[in-house]
């Protein structure tokens, strides 16, 4: 019995050593592979994570062993034991399928470093903010103020908009019979006195410049403007971008193009003649309206 219990604590112990090693290795060796790693408490965190989960059922594994062993020293028959076990086993793993895994890919969203508590991310079709995250499931909580809850299972792809960097993408549409390269040094003198402002300078990595001309719409020509923002910064800047833009074409004279709309008026009865003309005669276009 003292040797049964001695191998067991040895055994216990060596496994806890080596979860913490392994975690600790896959976790740096993730965060080695991002631009900007992975901060120092979030590594300790995740990895005092998984050494509690893992060494909880390491030891429930290990004192099962050990209990049947002591069992077998005292001449108990443990074969019905085991079998009964094994029965059981099927039974807990065939209904408890969705649990498991959940508890699998929430194992793999630590490992891998997919999204943190407070990272705005896309899962399972629900946008959001991380409000909570444990190995069952993760807590949303989207624009409108709702929390979801996401089990890990239904996670297939994982989108985090706030990893390490975002990106301004905004296109602007000018009017055909707009200076193209007059409108870029507008945009771009824009994008360089964000950067200079004291409140929206720090937001940004790079300043938002034009980076091509996107496409020839329907209405005018579309222009590209990309610049790199710090994590969840996008959607301010974006609109205090576009913001700058309205006030400042319209101090250039540059026309950001909108549908236009035609409305022909015809007076008279149903047959098209005009109340005191001529029937067959055209008709005549009243007003010109701007939708």
């Amino acid at each position: 019995m003292l040797l049964i219990l001695l191998a067991a604590v040895v055994a216990w112990y060596f496994v806890r050593i080596g979860i913490g090693q392994v975690a600790r290795h896959l976790l740096e060796r993730e965060g080695s592979q991002e631009a900007a790693g992975v901060p120092q408490v979030e590594m300790e965190r995740r990895i005092r994570t998984l050494e509690r989960i893992i060494a909880r059922w390491a030891g429930a594994v290990i004192a099962l062993i050990a209990g049947l062993m002591a069992l077998e020293s005292f001449g108990v028959n443990i074969g019905p034991a085991i079998a009964g076990l094994g029965v059981a086993g099927n039974a807990v793993g065939l209904g408890a399928q969705a649990l498991v895994r959940d508890w699998l890919a929430g194992i793999f969203v630590i490992l891998e470093n997919q999204y943190n508590v407070g990272d705005v991310v896309e899962v399972a079709g629900v946008a959001g903010v991380v409000e909570g995250f444990s190995l069952r499931r993760t807590i949303l909580r989207d624009l409108d103020g709702v929390v979801h809850s996401v089990p890990n299972g239904q996670i297939v792809v994982a989108s985090n908009m706030t990893r390490s960097w975002a990106r301004v993408n905004l296109n602007v549409e000018v009017a055909y019979d707009t200076d193209i390269g007059h409108a870029s040094e507008v945009i771009d003198a824009i994008g360089q006195g964000l950067v200079d402002d004291a409140e929206w300078g720090p937001r940004l990595l790079e300043p938002p410049a034009v980076a091509r001309v996107d496409s020839l719409g329907e209405s005018g020509v579309e222009l590209k403007v990309l610049a790199r923002v710090q994590p969840a910064q996008q959607w301010a800047v974006t609109g205090e971008l576009r913001k700058r833009i309205l006030a400042r074409f319209a101090e250039q004279g540059i026309e950001i193009p909108f549908p236009h709309r035609v409305v022909l008026t015809r007076a008279g009865g149903a047959d098209g003649s005009a109340a005191g003309g001529e029937p067959g005669r055209a008709p005549k276009a009243r007003s010109r309206a701007k939708s």
